[in-house]
């Protein structure tokens, strides 16, 4: 919530914020009533009254976690999305296209800790086994020289992957 001056109180609170904005916007949107969303909390399990639900778009109340999900779940959009900035919840293909490069850098980094993980152990044995590590070393690279090629392959220039 903005502070006397206007500023922002930090990148917490204006989750909060965003989040007040997006009731208001998506209620409209649908146009429901406070009363109508009131009712839908309600039913998924979220207690809350329809003044309660002024008071949030009109930041006169705080919204807890529990309604962010709340809201979230009954306007059928992800929480990260609910608390994010209003402007881009307008644009719903531009939050799903967001939400995705997340999604895939985290899954890209969690990739790369396996890779390092599993090199780490392979190492650790090879270790062990000196007379080995020349012969391994060679089917590692191989290995990994014919995954690079599927990958070219399948996304490199001129393939159908990058449309």
């Amino acid at each position: 919530m903005p502070d006397d001056d206007g500023t922002s109180q930090g990148v917490l609170l204006s989750g909060e914020e965003n989040a007040a904005t997006r009731v208001k916007l998506e209620r409209e949107k649908r146009g429901w009533s406070t009363t109508v969303v009131s009712d839908r909390l309600n039913d998924a399990g979220f207690d809350m009254n329809p003044s309660a639900v002024w008071r949030i778009e009109n930041r006169k109340r705080r919204i807890n976690l529990d309604e962010a999900i709340g809201f979230a779940e009954i306007f059928g959009v992800a929480l990260s999305n609910f608390v994010g900035p209003p402007g881009l919840a307008t644009m719903g293909r531009a939050m799903e296209l967001i939400d995705n490069v997340v999604a895939t850098y985290r899954a890209s980094h969690r990739a790369n800790h396996e890779a390092r993980r599993a090199r780490d152990q392979l190492d650790a044995y090879l270790a062990e086994h000196p007379d080995i590590r020349e012969e391994a070393d060679v089917m590692v690279s191989n290995a990994i020289a014919g995954e690079v090629m599927k990958v070219n392959d399948e996304y490199g220039p001129g393939s159908d992957a990058e449309a």
